[in-house]
Formats: C-alpha cells, structure tokens, sequence
C-alpha cells in the first residue's frame, strides 16, 4: 500500500472556515508537535472526529529539535530499562516501514581506545539486537583497528584499539510530523496551526472543549469535544494549571525541563555514512557524531533549565563542550568557526513527586499519561521514536476515562505517511537516497511528481530548495512564513544559518506571491542569528 494521491490543498482560509463550523468533536488535542499529531492521526484512523489546534507551526518546538535518530536507546539498556529499549526497538521499526523517504537505518560505529571498551560495549550491543529481534535492522559486529579506521577516516586513530559496529535508524523529524500531519488531514481531521488554545471550557466540572484564536486575525473560536488532550511537551504543566485554576485546585508541575543542544559542521571532519558514538564522555554523557542532510550533527547536551523559552539559546559552555569533546576523537578539532548552525530543544522530562528537577539523567525518559478530575488528557515525556505507542497509550486512557467508547487499536502499525513509496523496509530500500545525502525532490518521496509540476521546479534557490518546493510548501504543508519554509519543510536554517539568511529574501518574495501577505522576513533574518555561534 502506498500514498498516492494527490496532495490536499492547506488554504487556511477554508480551515478556519471548518474550525468556525458549530461542532462537537470527539476529540481536541492541544499541540502539534510528535505526540499530538500522533494522537490525532491514530484518533482519526479509528473513525474519531478529530480537531488538532498548534500554537505556532508543527514541531517547532521539540519536535524539530531532535538528535535525528530513531532508536531503542542504547543508554536506557545501560541502565536496565529493558521494557522501554524492547517498546523502542519495535517502534523504531515500525517508523522506518512506514515513512521510508523520511526514515532510514543507520550504521554506528563506536571506536574503542581501551582493550576491555570492546567486548564491554559489544556483549551490550549484542543484548540490544536480541531484545530487537526479527525488529533488527542489522547484527552487531566486533571491528578490528583497521576496519574501524576504513569506516571512520577521520577519528583519531592514536590508542585505538578497533571498535564495535551496530545499527539503528535517523529521520528528518520535522519533516515527519509535517507528514503525521498531513496523514492525518488526508482521513479527515481538522489540523490549524498559528491557533494557540487561550482557554479551557468547563461545564459542570468537566473539560468540554477549547477556546482558541487565530494569530493572524485574532478571530477567536470556541471548539467543543467530548475529550481534550493536553500533548503540549515541555509546556503541559501550563494547562494543568488552567484546569486545576477552573476547579479550584492547586496542581504541581510534573515536568522538569533539560536543553539539548546540537552543532552543525560540514562533511570533511567525518566523510562517511557511519555515525560515531562515544557511550561515556569526559562527563558520562554520550557524544554523536552524525552525517545528516549532507553535514554532520555533533552533540548532544543535556542540562537543566527553569524556563519554557520558545527559542531557547545554547549556554556557551555547552558548545564548548561539544567541540571540545569532538576534537579528542577526531582528527581535527573543529572550532566555532566551523560551525554552520547551532540549535536548541527543551525535553519535557517527568520528574517524580516531591523531586527538584535538578539531575535530569535520573529524570524518567518514559512517557507519562495521565487525568485530571476534569478530565482533560495529559500526555508528556517519552521521544520520537515511540510516538506511534504514546498515541495508543493517550486513547486507552480516553476509554478508560469513559470520555471515547472504545475501538480497536493497532490501526496506524501498517499506515505508510503520506509520500510514503510503494515497498519500502526499514532495513534496505535501494531506490531511496539516505538521509545523510542533501534534500532535494527525492525528500518527497511519492509526492515529488506533484513538486516538480509546479512552477519554479527548475529554478534552484540553493542545493535542495527550488521554487516549486517553496509553492508546494505554502500549498499543500501549511507553511505561512520565511521561517515555516527554511526551518522545518526545508531543514537549510538548522544545517547552515549563513545561508538560509542569504536566501531568505527570495523564499520570502514567492511565499507572499502566494499568500499576498507579509512572509515574516525580518522575523526570520533576526532568528537565524540565533542559530550562528556565539563569535560569528
């Protein structure tokens, strides 16, 4: 089975339109980032009437902020998570089949500069692909010195002792919720995003809907459903608060936010297909070397914080530490200089009652799913890779609540997103590009026909953006800004910011050709300074 109709248009006007119309939805999720779109896409496949309200674009919080790997985590198996790596594992491979223009496995391979890192991290690595099971994307395999010098060119070979090979799988996270989103769309939910819920509506103690309002207009809309849910991420903790507010009771916050951030350089420090994984950094965290998207991704970090900034900033420490870090395993140190984009995601983790939020790696990775008095749904936690389990885990509770009648689940295990290309596997899929080469038409898997049909389809803005993707973009992918288009159809501000600026002024031109109104150009010219390093 594969998608192959046409593209739906996402003309806002006839969306508001539909969000304007008196109705009462089965369900209202609050958030359009992995676990909202999640939700609504499971919800509308088993026949529910779906609205999904996003207060700014689709994943542009944590949900594009991503390390770009789908995995079982590796760490959590360190730490004897066993139930989480086998949910992930499984997951992981579930993704893979259904969006394999967007998701593809990897190979790792993690070099060993002591005798014992060898079998140490291999018997580990071994346990993982017996926990993946016929999930596997490949075997694990001892390197010598010399095989883990051919597949790492550049790491720095002196005290190496050989290394361990292993696979798991990367995506274009924003990419891919755009595609849960337009997934979803195509069964009939309704998706707005620039529509922030300002309120909760309550009618006899109970959550009966949403009050929200356009960013563009300010027309505000009063959305009934008979189950709300909360999938804000690192935000939740603010509408549990509105609810508690409404019935008169105090709520504590249960998220404790931790920064990830992640630095962007070119190919030459590590020109190959192969990622590099250093499991214990000089701080016990782990350190990615990842080629994605024809650059490299080198991070990430994980520190606490105390806000909830939209665009939160890298500290500078945490910079220094990725670079720092990268140059003792590679051969050249990279500096800021090198450093082509530097991006931030806020991790919603979930603290235990009565805990300070102070250590985040002692912090849950799982997610948590849970109910209010009201009512209201909250769903937080967890990561990419098990967005599809976290859906199921959010309308089990809407049954259980008594809010949705029940319905078989498992309906979105074998549901190829949309683009999604006729026999596509998680392991091997020869036709496709993979997702370390540079975007271009192949990105769009079926729908690249479409793209190339539109105007501008040979004129290039830079390598992978042409004219016609900028259309298609404000079209059929909800874009409405210089910012929608280069940081999340287009990944050019996370990759290289310097150029997405230098660029922007046309992406701009034709996205108000197409919508006849302001593109957001200043906005975005202001915002990619943020993703430069600190020096630049």
């Amino acid at each position: 089975m594969t998608t192959t109709s046409l593209p739906l248009d996402t003309d806002r006007a006839a969306l508001l339109a539909r969000l304007a119309e008196p109705c009462v939805y089965d369900l209202a999720v609050i958030g359009g980032g992995a676990t909202g779109l999640g939700v609504a896409l499971d919800a509308v496949a088993r026949g529910f009437k779906v609205v999904l309200l996003e207060s700014h674009d689709f994943a542009k919080g944590t949900s594009s902020r991503a390390t770009k790997l789908v995995h079982g985590g590796v760490r959590y198996l360190a730490q004897g998570n066993i139930a989480l790596v086998r949910e992930a594992l499984h997951e992981r491979t579930t993704l893979l089949r259904n969006a394999p223009h967007l998701a593809q496995r990897l190979a790792f391979v993690m070099p060993s500069y002591r005798l014992l890192d060898t079998p140490f991290y291999g018997a580990g690595l071994k346990m993982y692909d017996a926990l993946a099971g016929k999930a596997g994307l490949g075997a694990t395999e001892f390197l010598s010195r010399d095989k883990t010098v051919s597949l790492l060119p550049t790491a720095r070979t002196q005290g190496l002792k050989g290394g361990v090979k292993y696979w798991d799988g990367q995506f274009d996270d924003a990419r891919l919720a755009l595609a849960l989103a337009r997934t979803a769309a195509a069964k009939g939910a309704l998706l707005v995003n620039y529509c922030p819920a300002k309120e909760l509506l309550h009618e006899d103690g109970k959550v009966t809907g949403v009050v929200c309002e356009d960013s563009e207009t300010g027309t505000v809309y009063r959305v009934h459903a008979k189950c709300v849910v909360n999938a804000t991420g690192p935000w939740v903790d603010l509408f549990r608060q509105l609810d508690g507010k409404a019935l008169g009771r105090e709520v504590k916050p249960m998220v404790a936010p931790s920064q990830g951030v992640h630095v962007v350089v070119d190919r030459e420090f590590l020109p190959t297909d192969h990622a590099l994984l250093i499991p214990k950094t000089a701080d016990g965290r782990v350190l990615f070397a990842v080629p994605w998207l024809g650059k490299v991704i080198l991070g990430t970090t994980d520190t606490p914080r105390n806000d909830l900034a939209r665009e939160p900033l890298p500290f500078p420490e945490e910079v220094d530490f990725i670079l720092s870090e990268a140059g003792k395993y590679l051969v050249r140190q990279p500096t800021r200089n090198d450093v082509r984009s530097v991006w931030v995601g806020l991790r919603p983790l979930v603290k235990p009652q009565d805990d300070d939020g102070e250590n985040t790696k002692k912090i849950s990775r799982e997610h948590t799913v849970m109910s209010s008095r009201s009512g209201l749904v909250t769903v937080t936690g967890g990561k990419w890779t098990t967005y599809r389990a976290m859906a199921e885990d959010v309308l089990r509770e809407c049954f259980a609540t008594g809010q949705l009648p029940e319905r078989a689940g498992g309906v979105t295990v074998n549901l190829p997103l949309v683009g999604a290309p006729a026999g596509g596997t998680p392991a091997v899929n020869p036709g496709l590009k993979g997702m370390n080469a540079p975007q271009g038409l192949h990105s769009y898997g079926t729908e690249a026909t479409a793209v190339a049909a539109l105007p501008g389809a040979d004129l290039w803005l830079t390598e992978g953006l042409s004219e016609a993707m900028v259309r298609f973009a404000v079209r059929h992918e909800y874009a409405r800004s210089v910012e929608d288009v280069l940081a999340r159809r287009s990944r050019l501000l996370f990759l290289d910011a310097q150029r997405a600026v230098a660029i922007a002024p046309r992406v701009a031109a034709l996205i108000e050709e197409e919508l006849g109104r302001d593109a957001g150009l200043t906005a975005f010219q202001s915002l990619a300074r943020q993703y430069l390093p600190q020096g630049q």
